[in-house]
């Protein structure tokens, strides 16, 4: 049955996802970035809920009380990274406009990729380290100046459950740069879409949303091991299965990795 009902989602997203990027590419020219954002943050919106009605997964956030309340308000939000879920989610569930910072091959998926790419979003070729984190703080500081949130895994892929990736320092250097708070977020999404399976089964996603820290004086290796620290505290207390031992497993993958 589960087999069934993760073909069925996987039908629902091909077939929905071709009209909905061709009507944002067609749009594109003619509405502003924040409207054609919430364009696709209402397909993403329907491929969750669809994910809930079809293959069971339901989310259970908590924490939103932590996220800034100002319409101008920048933030960084660390998440942790296990499935595609929660790609999906973020924007689904956050209040404001959100901006990635994903590798630039991700544009060439068809349809998918190419209504990304008309999004005000930051896609950067991990091959040259240096200009990709110039041109993040670049763009991350125009884009929180007009209340877009940037969103960042510092795994840098998608992680087994019960393990734990190198957390890189980017996105706290971004925060750091941009005088941004970093609002960490755990994600056991695993539970129900492990990483890279197509078979899905059905449970419930926490999504717990850390406090707010604040970047300004902090250095950035200092302020990803805090970040870091209360991701993977908080992802033993909400899927304790996982960690048997009470720790997170050192995972053997590398950035880059999907």
């Amino acid at each position: 049955m589960n087999l069934i009902r993760s073909i069925l989602h996987m039908l629902w997203m091909i077939v929905t996802v071709i009209p909905w990027a061709t009507a944002v590419l067609i749009a594109s020219p003619f509405v502003s970035s924040t409207r054609l954002y919430w364009m696709c943050a209402r397909w993403l919106k329907l491929a969750v809920d669809s994910g809930t009605v079809i293959m069971g997964i339901q989310n259970r956030v908590t924490g939103m009380e932590n996220l800034p309340l100002g319409a101008q308000d920048g933030a960084v939000l660390l998440v942790k990274h296990q499935s595609a879920w929660e790609t999906f989610t973020m924007p689904a569930i956050m209040p404001h406009p959100l901006a990635y910072v994903f590798k630039k091959e991700l544009l060439y998926v068809p349809f998918f990729g190419w209504a990304m790419g008309r999004l005000d979003m930051i896609h950067i070729d991990r091959s040259q380290r240096a200009a990709a984190f110039n041109k993040v703080v670049q763009q991350g500081k125009r884009l929180m100046d007009q209340g877009v949130w940037v969103i960042m895994f510092p795994e840098g892929t998608r992680i087994p459950r019960g393990e734990k990736g190198k957390y890189r320092s980017g996105g706290t250097r971004l925060a750091i740069e941009c005088g941004a708070p970093v609002i960490p977020i755990a994600v056991t999404s695993a539970k129900c879409w492990p990483r890279k399976a197509f078979v899905k089964k059905p449970g419930i996603v926490d999504i717990s949303i850390g406090p707010a820290i604040p970047s300004v004086g902090r250095k950035p290796d200092e302020l990803m091991r805090e970040v870091e620290a209360w991701i993977e505290a908080e992802m033993v207390r909400l899927d304790p299965e996982a960690y048997p031992s009470g720790q997170p497993r050192l995972s053997r993958l590398k950035p880059g990795a999907d």
